[in-house]
């Protein structure tokens, strides 16, 4: 299956979004279409969740694996009924505080939503977006809409429009243009259906912050092979990959540097173009080095980072770089979410680990 369409962009401001655009898209979501939306995290690809035949069209505009599992969006905690077989205490806690937010809840599955949304699981992903544009075009539609990242699939997620259509145009119908995300990453994943409850993808919400809450919860990170099932997404080891390979050096010394400067010069006497990654207080360390540098920011600014880390890779990638050194250690936070990003676009390749 494939899906080719004539790519509309319609601008929308993002605290004010306009009654008109948000109408015309909330109409191609009902049609069986498809909508790429900002969301606080990053742009999301919709469709309506409730239309098994829609939800394939965003495995082939993606080029998605159907044992990646989609996350399906919802405009008010009265919909989670929709969508959900049950909502237990603890679901009803986490809502309360979290939504909308950077928090996705794996439930059991409402029959409504086909199993394609899910990867075949009895079970389904759900949040509440907090962005003005994502809310106004899920009320507009009236639907529940699933969405992953709105990227070629194992690309950076897209924080502009721009990086939508750098991917994706001519595979969805309206792209709504509201400007740069503000989180980022994406929504941290809970699973409520395991006992004690698991993070399955640290984001947006710090582990920390869930823990005030259920102070049981669980992180183990797993990286899965394209052949495996998920039971969320974003649980692949090869994930948020640039084109260029990306090797990620994890120490916190000076030692930790001198051996990325040391690697970079290796490569780039192998005719290598290469990338430095890092924050504001390492550049300084490549300075003299004929590399293409980019900085997360202050290295004290954890949401900065996050902001900043998916069009960091992809700035990096239009400079045409062969190889990408990143250097990253923080993992409290969302640092973690920072970290787990930069592990699975590495592919695993972790060096100088402390």
């Amino acid at each position: 299956m494939s899906y080719r369409a004539e790519t509309r962009v319609l601008p929308v401001d993002a605290l004010h979004p306009d009654a008109e655009a948000i109408e015309e898209a909330a109409g191609v979501l009902r049609r069986g279409g498809l909508v790429a939306f900002p969301t606080e995290t990053v742009y999301g690809l919709g469709a309506n969740a409730r239309d098994a035949d829609a939800v394939d069209r965003i495995f082939a505009a993606k080029g998605r694996p159907a044992s990646d599992p989609l996350i399906v969006h919802i405009a008010s905690i009265d919909m989670l009924d929709q969508v959900t077989q049950t909502v237990p205490p603890l679901a009803r806690e986490l809502v309360s505080r979290f939504f909308p937010g950077p928090l996705t809840l794996v439930l059991r599955r409402h029959p409504s939503i086909p199993p394609n949304v899910s990867a075949g699981r009895d079970t389904v992903a759900v949040r509440m977006p907090s962005h003005p544009v994502a809310l106004a075009l899920l009320r507009a539609s009236g639907l529940p809409i699933a969405a992953p990242s709105a990227n070629l699939f194992s690309r950076p997620s897209p924080t502009t429009a721009q990086h939508v259509l750098d991917d994706l145009r001519g595979r969805v119908d309206i792209v709504l243009d509201s400007g740069a995300t503000t989180v980022g990453v994406e929504s941290t994943v809970l699973d409520l259906t395991q006992e004690p409850p698991v993070v399955l993808r640290p984001g947006g919400v710090p582990v920390e912050a869930l823990r005030e809450w259920a102070s049981d919860v669980v992180y183990t990170p797993r990286y899965l092979g394209s052949d495996e099932a998920a039971s969320a997404p974003g649980m692949l080891l090869k994930h948020y990959s640039p084109r260029a390979e990306l090797r990620l050096f994890a120490g916190s010394g000076q030692a930790t540097l001198d051996a990325m400067g040391i690697m970079a010069a290796a490569l780039g006497g192998d005719d290598k173009r290469v990338g430095i990654l890092t924050t504001d207080d390492a550049q300084a360390a490549f300075a003299n080095l004929p590399v293409e540098r980019v900085s997360l920011g202050r290295a004290d600014d954890l949401e900065g980072a996050a902001r900043r880390l998916f069009a960091a890779l992809r700035d990096l990638d239009s400079r045409g770089v062969d190889v990408i050194l990143a250097h990253w250690s923080a993992r409290e936070g969302v640092g973690l979410a920072v970290w787990d990003r930069l592990v699975r676009a590495a592919e695993g390749r972790v060096l100088g680990a402390e």
